[in-house]
């Protein structure tokens, strides 16, 4: 960012700074996320991605919260817009910073995980637009995923499992 996003001045540096033109600080703040880990016993649901970044490596349903919405309710929807299922949350699993390529640049995000399961009832449609294909992995035993952060939840969501 090179210019103050209120007045228009050219910034001296990089987020953090201030504006020398009116004063305002910028910061460039790790923006939400909200995915969930569906998991059917011993397995867990990944999808392939269909877009960049990324495109074709698997990943969880998940996606960036909108303003203002809680985490726990963007992790919903976002399952309910990429499987077309309704899920009830269950152990959240942990927020973990991590990077997302968007438009040339890196950006920080803080990706919240749930464990969660598909509503009673429920059949899997993907859109199309955000998945190839979906397909059940073993928990213990997942395939290289999409983001760090996503491996780290894995990780994560395991170690309790076995508690």
């Amino acid at each position: 960012m090179s210019y103050c996003p209120r007045c228009g001045a050219r910034l001296p540096g990089p987020p953090p700074v201030r504006c020398s033109g009116c004063s305002y600080h910028l910061f460039l703040n790790a923006r939400p996320t909200a995915s969930v880990i569906v998991v059917d016993g011993p397995r867990f649901l990944a999808l392939r991605r269909a877009m960049e970044p990324k495109a074709g490596q698997w990943e969880v349903p998940g996606g960036f919260c909108d303003g203002w919405e809680h985490p726990a309710d963007a992790a919903v929807r976002e399952a309910r817009e990429e499987l077309g299922v309704r899920v009830t949350l269950r152990e959240f699993v942990g927020m973990y910073i991590g990077g997302y390529e968007f438009q040339g640049e890196l950006l920080p995000v803080l990706d919240c995980y749930w464990l969660a399961s598909i509503d009673p009832g429920q059949r899997i449609r993907i859109d199309p637009a955000e998945s190839s294909e979906y397909a059940w992995f073993p928990i213990d035993d997942p395939p290289p995923l999409a983001f760090a952060t996503m491996d780290s939840a894995i990780r994560d969501a395991t170690a309790r499992r076995g508690r």
